[in-house]
């Protein structure tokens, strides 16, 4: 038996849905960062960043978006589901990623400074822990990124109009 094969367009279709997420988050001054869940290729669970909405500093999309699917599963474990984010996982969803036992993750833009799929370091394959999940990052990074950037440009602009009474 052949081991699974990486269907990178598949991964270009459902990161393509959590840009979707992102862009809600967006609209509502969240950070925008979406995530889907994805199991024998459909999505059984979607969410953006909730955090500011619902003053919770666990509200990141990944974290909503495994509640879902756990609901939906009716399970804690999501063997055989692959987590797909707009942004490299923190090291809180990375530690949710390995305890719920997803088979894979898949991310756009990589975070150098608080990443934990490898960027700043890799939960998700850290010795000792009793599961690992190999991750795939760059899907669609440059939309990721752009959506990111200009948020963060907005609210920079926002924040100095504030400051000077405009």
């Amino acid at each position: 038996m052949e081991p699974n094969l990486i269907d990178l367009e598949s991964d270009h279709f459902f990161m393509g849905e959590a840009l979707r997420q992102a862009a809600k988050a967006y609209l509502e001054e969240e950070v925008p960062v979406g995530a889907v869940v994805v199991r024998s290729g459909r999505v059984i669970a979607r969410a953006f960043n909730q955090v500011e909405t619902l003053k919770d500093a666990t509200a990141h999309a990944e974290m909503l978006a495994i509640t879902q699917a756990e609901a939906a599963l009716g399970d804690w474990r999501l063997n055989g589901c692959t987590l797909y984010a707009t942004k490299e996982p923190c090291p809180m969803c990375a530690g949710a990623i390995v305890h719920t036992r997803f088979d894979r993750v898949v991310f756009g833009v990589a975070d150098l400074k608080g990443g934990a799929a490898g960027g700043a370091l890799n939960l998700l394959s850290w010795p000792g822990l009793n599961h690992s999940c190999p991750a795939t990052g760059g899907v669609r990074e440059e939309e990721c990124r752009m959506l990111l950037k200009n948020f963060f440009a907005e609210q920079r602009a926002k924040s100095n109009e504030r400051s000077r009474g405009d």
